[in-house]
């Protein structure tokens, strides 16, 4: 019996297990970039030392959306404002409600953001 000689590599069965895996990543990029995918974030089951001090910048929203910074309450578009007299160096805290929205928490971060602040912390809850 004469033995065949093996010339080519058939390549169509890994082409199609290509596209599959491909039309899979692109689907699930889809749906991450979009926020489809609904997430639980987690609940704090330890509490960070969470002293404030008197040099901290505390920084808290409220449910209805009001922003406050220490005791004084401050407009959304004065905000970036109100930030300039403080160093860029202090510790800031967030302390913000449960039910307020996060459209405000992102006002807040962007604001720091953009004056420069990188020691942020947010204030939580550990009760469950």
């Amino acid at each position: 019996m004469k033995v065949k000689k093996f010339d080519q590599i058939n390549v169509i069965p890994f082409i199609d297990i290509m596209l599959v895996l491909l039309v899979i990543v692109l689907t699930t990029a889809t749906f991450v970039a979009q926020g489809i995918i609904p997430v639980d974030l987690p609940k704090a089951n330890e509490q960070a030392a969470q002293e404030i001090k008197k040099d901290d910048v505390v920084i808290t929203i409220k449910k209805e959306g009001e922003i406050l910074i220490g005791d004084t309450l401050v407009e959304k578009e004065m905000l970036l404002q109100r930030l300039e007299a403080f160093d860029s160096k202090s510790p800031v805290i967030i302390n913000s409600d449960k039910e307020s929205r996060f459209e405000n928490f992102v006002i807040v971060l962007d604001a720091l953001k953009q004056k420069g602040f990188e020691n942020v912390g947010v204030l939580s809850s550990n009760e469950k």
